[in-house]
């Protein structure tokens, strides 16, 4: 699309924030590397372009930079932290190692309120800040307009529409960001509201219907909310032409295989082939306790699964995937992916040899862009916002080896838990809640008999972006009562702990 704003990544962890922003304005954004040529970048028409920030330091060798020409377009340009001193060094400005650096939040002072990114922001406000360098000296015929414990903390070029600030106006902890950000699209890049979810919808069934034709479709739907609102727009646009696929590990949540056959299959009266491979499943999983080997097994079993069942499929000349914005943009990332920490939740690519055209109808979404589209489409709040789910599901919820018997009780605690969750109207107010089960067993006294079950835990957290969490301070009194109905009712668990620990050190999933 063009006609909007453009994000420079330089390997922020918040680049995709910044687009997101944007995007709530009305306004469409999109992220791309930054070694992306100048002349692709006019080929996008954009209306701004906002250098992103990033962990290099421009005298590192290896730091990114973009070409001076650049700077010299028509469209206005935001430096942000990174993009900050990399436009003062491009430009013949002055930056210098720091001696300290500044971190998290600071005072922002403003000193010239002529410019134009700072309208409606006062004298002094609350900003996030990230940087070890420091601008010490503005490009020629730049103004500084701000400062901090840096001297320079912001500064611009009405003539040029070029400003930086060494802070992040995109994070919810800088107080004034969005009016920046807003300043900065509305009134220096003069942008329209274009970036409406209703007409994504129309928009996209056109696509696929012009790039499908009246061939036939197959999808992965896993009943996960990219797959399940991919499915839906796509029979929205073509109808009988396309087949779902569902595998049914045995590893989902209580009763979750039937939930996707009704809610799909029978009130979206969408083709769908329920494949039942539990027995398969569990058979390579046994005596497997490794995370990353149960991982690759599950991935690997559910690959091998969905090509035999798309073979069988006569006429398929496309596949379907419910592939988001944040997946293209991290395929892309001049930084490539952040450190493994572990495989990816999801389930891995479908194999190369189908031969099959791609049709990614959400790729040009975030994530809760794609649950409000879902609920436009009439899919169930309920479903749309449930909280995410790992591809393997139970099977990383399980530590150590996972068995059917296990499965069993972990799907019962976890459905006490968010069932009490809903009660207590908090599911919606932490980010994902769910059990633990652990292969680890404790002496317990039930009625006059001495048990020896195993331990669940309990685990709630609460985050923005994922990249950080910390953990729900649920109340006691609703502690207490998932712990006594846990025990009570299943079968198989008679000790049951919360987990206490953000991320990090910690991960939100256990494995």
């Amino acid at each position: 699309m063009k006609n909007g704003i453009i994000v420079l990544d330089f390997g922020s962890q918040y680049n995709q924030l910044i687009a997101r922003r944007v995007r709530e304005m009305g306004v469409y954004a999109e992220v791309i590397p930054c070694t992306t040529p100048v002349e692709e970048i006019l080929a996008h028409e954009p209306k701004g372009i906002i250098l992103s920030g990033g962990p290099s330091s421009v005298f590192s060798e290896d730091s990114y930079k973009v070409e001076q020409d650049l700077f010299e377009q028509k469209f206005p340009v935001l430096g942000i932290c990174y993009g900050m001193q990399l436009t003062a060094h491009i430009l013949d400005g002055e930056v210098k190692k720091g001696k300290t650096g500044e971190y998290g939040k600071a005072d922002f002072h403003v000193t010239d309120h002529n410019n134009k990114l700072l309208k409606g922001v006062p004298a002094t406000s609350t900003v996030w800040m990230s940087h070890f360098d420091e601008v010490v000296k503005v490009p020629k015929g730049f103004n500084a307009s701000g400062k901090s414990s840096a001297e320079i903390a912001s500064f611009y070029n009405e003539e040029s529409d070029i400003y930086a600030v060494q802070f992040h106006p995109e994070v919810s902890h800088t107080e004034f960001g969005d009016q920046m950000l807003r300043n900065f699209v509305f009134d220096i890049c003069q942008c329209e509201i274009n970036w409406e979810l209703k007409d994504f919808i129309a928009h996209e069934i056109d696509n696929i219907r012009k790039q499908v034709g009246d061939q036939q479709v197959i999808l992965g739907l896993s009943g996960g909310v990219d797959s399940s609102v991919a499915a839906v727009l796509l029979h929205e646009a073509i109808g009988d032409q396309l087949t779902c696929i569902f595998v049914d590990t045995g590893l989902m949540r209580l009763d979750e295989g039937d939930t996707v056959m009704k809610t799909y299959g029978e009130s979206f009266d969408i083709n769908i082939i329920r494949v039942d491979a539990k027995d398969r499943f569990f058979d390579k999983l046994k005596g497997v306790s490794d995370p990353e080997k149960k991982r690759k097994i599950i991935g690997h079993e559910f690959i091998e699964i969905f090509d035999e069942e798309a073979k069988k499929i006569e006429g398929a000349s496309f596949l379907a995937q419910g592939t988001i914005y944040p997946d293209v943009i991290e395929s892309q990332s001049v930084k490539g992916p952040s450190a493994t920490i572990k495989s990816h939740h999801n389930v891995g690519g479908l194999p190369e040899e189908m031969n099959l055209e791609l049709v990614e109808p959400l790729r040009e979404l975030f994530k809760d862009e794609v649950r409000k589209v879902g609920v436009e489409l009439g899919i169930p709040r309920e479903l749309v916002y449930r909280h995410p789910f790992p591809g393997p599901g139970l099977g990383i919820r399980i530590l150590g080896e996972v068995s059917r018997e296990k499965v069993e009780i972990l799907q019962k605690a976890d459905a006490i838990f968010i069932e009490e969750l809903r009660k207590a109207d908090l599911y919606d107010a932490v980010s994902q809640a769910f059990v633990v089960l652990l292969p680890v067993k404790s002496v317990g006294v039930m009625g006059d008999e001495r048990t020896y079950e195993y331990t669940a835990v309990v685990r709630s957290a609460d985050t923005i972006d994922f990249m950080t969490a910390t953990w729900s301070r649920l109340p006691y009194d609703l502690l207490e009562k998932v712990s006594s109905r846990i025990i009570n009712e299943v079968k198989g668990i008679n000790r049951v702990a919360y987990d206490i620990s953000s991320k990090p050190p910690a991960t939100i999933e256990w494995e």
